[in-house]
């Protein structure tokens, strides 16, 4: 169950503008806010059932978008380039060059 919250959560930060209302709502409540589906359905004012079926909505909405977009698994790949050319970086013997790439990939990091 942690490893679908993680997933859904990374999910859910690249496409959370693209899910209809209660949808980005129900789930924001649901996975980052950690309310349960009874809580959630009070302060709507609406069944424990329909929070369930928006958030199940969501997910597999979520799911269907990475799917054809793979932004997030694109973000994972771009990380771990990163992680190994900062590893190089700290074995370059000329602390000037090091410093220079350094800064190079402290650019590349921030335009994420």
């Amino acid at each position: 169950m942690l490893e679908k919250t993680n997933q859904v959560n990374l999910l859910f930060d690249f496409y959370a503008p693209l899910l209809k209302g209660k949808q980005q709502e129900y789930l924001e409540l649901y996975y980052l806010d950690d309310l349960s589906l009874g809580e959630i359905a009070e302060m709507h004012e609406v069944s424990r059932q329909a929070v369930y079926d928006h958030i199940k909505r969501a997910e597999k909405q979520l799911f269907e978008y990475e799917e054809k977009l793979q932004l997030a698994h694109r973000h994972e790949k771009r990380l771990g380039v990163l992680k190994q050319m900062d590893e190089l970086v700290r074995r370059v013997p000329d602390e000037a060059t090091r410093e220079e790439l350094q800064a190079l990939l402290h650019q590349l990091t921030e335009m994420d």
